[in-house]
């Protein structure tokens, strides 16, 4: 005869709850389907979109951030360490619920900057010429580097959140959905790799009505592989960061002096 509801038996085994974990350790998530998970990125979607024009517009970036980052912990960073580890949000040990270890958190960082200074590398120069060549350019470039303060809402407020969401949980969920079966430069592709990038891109049109927003698809394309082929954020989140940074270099940098 089962005991009642509630009740334990003597010398019964710790209970287990609804996911799978014993009581007092973080649980696993169910298993991700493609209707859940594109329903989690357009509540995230709307849920960003909504708070870009609800909030004071010095406050909307770091707020945007913030519900990006929410989403990610809901989706992802609750559950135990494997599922973490699984969506590539360890970040050298920061993001998971263990001790952190100053070797492993070194060799993460040390792996993140090289395959990002790697990609920017390879990017920088042509996006520099093409730059000038769309802009029709014609005056001296003038270094003006960013500010800290600038550096560190790339860093902190849009690129992690947007990578931890975007790279971390809908990619690497997507990828339970539909497997990678195409390999491209080391990296194993497939459907995730191109729904998450369009995903980014319809989220950047949304928050900003204009077309050319459209074209953030293809750096996305390279955050994306950069995922799969460094198996963390880490890199594509420097990578990201740096693209902005970037860009912002530039554009201040051939503003015609008065």
């Amino acid at each position: 005869m089962h005991p009642r509801a509630g009740a334990e038996a003597p010398g019964a085994p710790a209970e287990v709850d609804a996911a799978g974990a014993l009581h007092g350790e973080r649980p696993r998530p169910p298993e991700p389907t493609a209707a859940r998970t594109l329903l989690a990125a357009a509540i995230t979607t709307a849920a960003v979109t909504a708070v870009s024009y609800a909030a004071p517009k010095s406050y909307a970036g770091t707020l945007v951030g913030l519900t990006f980052l929410a989403a990610t912990f809901w989706l992802v960073l609750r559950y135990d360490e494997a599922t973490i580890r699984a969506h590539g949000l360890s970040l050298g040990g920061i993001l998971e619920p263990v001790p952190l270890s100053a070797g492993r958190l070194a060799r993460a960082a040390l792996h993140a900057v090289a395959w990002a200074a790697l990609a920017a590398a390879l990017v920088f120069p042509p996006f520099w010429l093409g730059y000038r060549m769309y802009w029709g350019v014609t005056s001296p470039f003038v270094l003006r580097p960013p500010s800290a303060d600038e550096i560190a809402a790339q860093l902190l407020v849009v690129a992690l959140p947007e990578e931890a969401f975007f790279r971390g949980y809908l990619q690497s969920a997507l990828d339970r959905v539909f497997p990678a079966r195409v390999r491209v430069l080391g990296a194993t592709l497939g459907p995730a790799w191109l729904i998450s990038s369009a995903i980014f891109a319809l989220g950047h049109v949304l928050t900003i009505l204009h077309p050319a927003r459209l074209a953030v698809f293809f750096p996305a394309l390279l955050f994306g592989w950069l995922r799969a082929r460094t198996g963390g954020i880490g890199a594509p989140l420097l990578f990201h960061a740096a693209c902005n940074l970037f860009s912002l270099t530039l554009a201040n940098g051939y503003v015609q002096s008065p």
